[in-house]
């Protein structure tokens, strides 16, 4: 698949999922009465992620060709690189999705995207594949609310920046993984390439610190 065509099947995944991020709208969490403090230290993505994930996966497998999609399939695992797979009608080439919540306002920072080593294992099963990141974008709502307004979506491929952790978890980490102004167009091999670079990297900055203990 060509740069133009991964970028028409990022248009039209985005399209499709803010037609779900629509669709939920306000998901409760509960009321002012149960929560006369409002959100307070709770007010984080990662807080209420898991029901959120849920909601707009069953959504996702439920409605899935009011949304625009020809085939919609749950991953298997928990722990894998993406959350489902699926199919447009125009489009051969089934797609991968990794669904992650952002806090509207929130501080930037560098958010795991996966293991590092699954990526690699992944693209290196066939290195067609085209996987995404779809942030789904959320507000805290006074009324213990969560309200989900968007989806953008990035090819993982096209990170701008790229950085995997150094410690045991080894983790890719973006800052920028909601930023496709800032995206970087590259094809499967020169991201497996990168990625594959900063693995090294990370694996001598982790035997460079058990020297030093």
């Amino acid at each position: 698949m060509t740069i133009e065509e991964t970028e028409y099947l990022r248009n039209k995944l985005e399209d499709a999922l803010n037609k779900v991020a629509n669709a939920l709208g306000k998901i409760n969490i509960g009321s002012k009465s149960q929560f006369p403090y409002g959100w307070r230290k709770a007010a984080k993505g990662r807080t209420i992620w898991r029901i959120l994930e849920e909601a707009i996966t069953q959504n996702l497998e439920y409605k899935f060709k009011e949304f625009g999609f020809d085939e919609l399939n749950a991953a298997d695992s928990e722990v894998g690189v993406y959350d489902f797979s699926g199919k447009f009608t125009d489009i051969d080439s089934p797609f991968y999705v990794n669904i992650k919540s952002a806090v509207i306002g929130a501080r930037t920072n560098k958010d795991d995207i996966s293991k590092a080593i699954r990526l690699l294992e992944f693209f290196e099963e066939d290195q067609e594949r085209k996987l995404f990141i779809a942030s789904f974008l959320i507000e805290f709502e006074e009324d213990m609310s969560v309200a989900v307004t968007k989806a953008i979506v990035m090819p993982t491929m096209w990170l701008p920046d790229i950085y995997v952790n150094p410690s045991n978890n080894g983790n890719l980490q973006s800052s920028k993984y909601k930023s496709i102004d800032q995206a970087v167009k590259r094809n499967n091999a020169e991201f497996v390439s990168v990625l594959t670079d900063e693995i090294e990297v990370a694996r001598k900055k982790r035997e460079a610190k058990a020297r030093k203990k």
